[in-house]
């Protein structure tokens, strides 16, 4: 039986491999990451609450990484479906973020509700 903390990384790792097909091999050499909170330095853009995730672009030899916060994710969460939909909602946001797009145009099912 998984921890919730397990069952919530399979969640990252699931809502990101479905993005692979989309962008090729320019995708994998990025990294995902869960954090339980963010940290308390928060981005200028980041007043408005604690975010829900953060992109870190490639810098020399480190690879691009997308990190999702878990307790602010769980914490708009009403049920595991909802929190589903939410997890893919911000992996797909940073990552369309990191490559410059619209997350819409990286997955059409992005702020769909009927998953």
């Amino acid at each position: 039986m998984a921890t919730r903390r397990e069952q919530f990384d399979e969640l990252v790792l699931d809502s990101a491999s479905r993005l692979e097909a989309r962008l090729g091999p320019r995708y994998q050499d990025v990294q995902f990451a869960v954090e339980d909170v963010p940290p308390t330095d928060p981005a200028p853009w980041e007043r408005d609450g604690a975010p829900l995730g953060r992109v870190f672009p490639a810098q020399g030899r480190r690879a691009a990484r997308v990190v999702v916060y878990r307790r602010p994710v769980e914490s708009r969460a009403q049920d595991q479906r909802e929190l589903a939909l939410i997890v893919q909602d911000v992996v797909v946001e940073q990552v369309a973020a990191l490559f410059g797009m619209a997350p819409g145009d990286l997955d059409p099912r992005y702020g769909d509700d009927s998953d």
